[in-house]
């Protein structure tokens, strides 16, 4: 016990490790938060405003295929479920 600056030192050292990746960490989460924020208002712009990102420059057409006109039904709503 007569050298105590060791144990100082070793202490020290091992708390600057714990620091360093406790901030790397959270700053590895933040960024990922940032990110994923990002990609959502992107996704979410390009939803309401189709001809700002490239989509479509006519008007939202609408989700329903009677409307749209993509989607032509085969058979009634109960025969599907009975298949």
């Amino acid at each position: 016990m007569a050298d105590l600056s060791g144990v100082f030192t070793d202490g020290a050292a091992a708390y600057g490790r714990l620091l360093e990746v406790f901030i790397d960490g959270h700053w590895w989460v933040v960024g990922d938060a940032l990110e994923n924020v990002g990609k959502c208002t992107k996704r979410l712009g390009a939803n309401a405003y189709p001809q700002l990102y490239g989509g479509m420059s006519s008007s939202l057409r609408g989700s329903s295929p009677k409307a749209a006109g993509y989607a032509k039904p085969t058979k009634e709503v109960e025969q599907r479920f009975r298949d």
